[in-house]
């Protein structure tokens, strides 16, 4: 059994920000594979179903993003699932758009949601860290994160988040490195910018 977390903020008014891209790769694995729509169960909107034979819940934390630490803390408590086995999607602003990368552990980097749930999980979960570029200075970090993505960002977004879904069933086998490897070839095969306007 799987625990997949996304990370982001409720309401319409975060949708597509930066540091919900979270809850979109977990709305894009629930369409992907067929699961039933999410429904609120305490703080948190949640789905569950069987990905290529593996159970797995789905959990998009409704507490904001530095209270998201209790709605997963309570789930995996309750189906006594392991560290080991939860899997937590979040944006990362150290890394450039277009690069994933996966990690066990380590510290939050300023990321109020990790802190929240590294206070209430511990820090042995496995992250997926997705790129949203760093705006080049402190003072515009949180403009930058809770602002949404750009249009030519929009538009280039399925094909980096895509093969997250698409190689999900890797990971599922506690195969990070693999699916890390496979993602970035698919990102790199298949990411097509869209043409520059003149």
């Amino acid at each position: 059994m799987k625990l997949l977390v996304g990370l982001g903020n409720p309401g319409p008014s975060y949708l597509l920000n930066r540091h919900n891209v979270g809850f979109i790769v977990l709305d894009m694995i629930c369409h992907d594979y067929s699961l039933p729509p999410f429904k609120a169960k305490g703080k948190s909107m949640v789905t569950e179903g069987v990905i290529e034979g593996v159970k797995c819940f789905l959990l998009k934390p409704m507490n904001f993003m530095n209270n998201s630490g209790p709605a997963v803390s309570q789930l995996a408590h309750f189906y006594k699932i392991p560290l080991e086995d939860i899997i937590v999607f979040h944006d990362e602003l150290d890394l450039p758009f277009t690069k994933v990368r996966t990690k066990v552990g380590g510290g939050a980097g300023g990321h109020n949601g990790l802190r929240s749930l590294d206070s209430h999980l511990g820090k042995d979960y496995h992250r997926v860290r997705i790129g949203i570029d760093h705006p080049g200075h402190k003072d515009r970090v949180t403009s930058h994160v809770l602002g949404n993505f750009s249009k030519k960002e929009m538009e280039d977004l399925p094909y980096v988040l895509g093969p997250l879904s698409d190689e999900l069933p890797v990971l599922l086998q506690d195969k990070p490195d693999a699916f890390q490897n496979h993602v970035a070839r698919h990102i790199q095969e298949s990411f097509k910018p869209s043409p520059s306007l003149p």
